[in-house]
């Protein structure tokens, strides 16, 4: 008969998604994408050649080169279907940008590689990950996601009103009120939009929240600087 447990020791239990066995939250989230996921179950079995092929176009893309007759070549070479082709491509873009997003003053290779291990990623194909996110082709690849990012107006300003509608085709918006929205951006365009109550109600409890989860994160060791 097995020995009882010590009182008030919870059972072993294996970390939650985006969570590792420390019990600190991944690079990706305190939920990993789904790209992601469904990119590490794809990986099980392929082969470290196509592996690496399809590493180099991402790390390509990720530079702004445009690799469309890499990844036709690829299609034509491998015994894999578009839809497994554009999952394994898609999630492996989206975890290399989150973490090339990190800086690599605190970002350190050992964490990366734990989290891609909780998510049973092939040893050899995370030895290949950390090379392009730590290796010297990180600050070329860092340089064009800066830029890109760059490219996208920011607001510059941003106007709203209550109104309501007395005379309208709908009973539903018969006297119900909305929220009148105008945003002018950055580079020079103007978006007016209609937003009911109900709706703007949802967002301001939204932004609410992500801004808590995102205090949260800041108390975590994970996301300080250490001296």
């Amino acid at each position: 008969m097995a020995a009882a447990g010590k009182a008030g020791s919870p059972p072993y239990s294996h970390p939650g998604h985006g969570e590792s066995s420390l019990g600190r939250v991944s690079f990706l989230g305190a939920r990993p994408p789904a790209e992601v996921e469904a990119m590490a179950g794809g990986l099980r079995g392929l082969s470290q050649e196509t592996f690496r092929r399809l590493l180099t176009v991402v790390v390509s893309a990720l530079e702004g080169k445009d690799c469309k007759e890499s990844v036709r070549a690829i299609a034509e070479s491998v015994d894999l279907s578009e839809e497994q082709l554009t999952s394994l491509i898609s999630g492996m873009y989206t975890l290399l940008r989150e973490a090339l997003r990190l800086p690599v003053s605190t970002f350190k290779q050992e964490v990366f590689k734990e989290d891609l291990q909780e998510l049973r990623i092939p040893e050899e194909f995370i030895m290949d990950f950390a090379s392009v996110v730590f290796g010297n082709r990180h600050p070329v690849v860092e340089a064009t996601t800066m830029k890109q990012g760059n490219k996208l107006p920011s607001v510059n300003d941003i106007k709203w009103r209550v109104d309501v509608a007395i005379s309208t085709s709908s009973l539903a918006r018969a006297l119900q009120p909305s929220i009148l929205m105008l945003l002018k951006l950055s580079d020079g365009t103007a978006h007016r939009f209609e937003v009911p109550v109900v709706k703007f109600q949802e967002l301001r409890y939204n932004v609410a929240l992500i801004l808590k989860e995102m205090n949260d994160l800041e108390k975590r060791s994970i996301l300080k600087i250490q001296d």
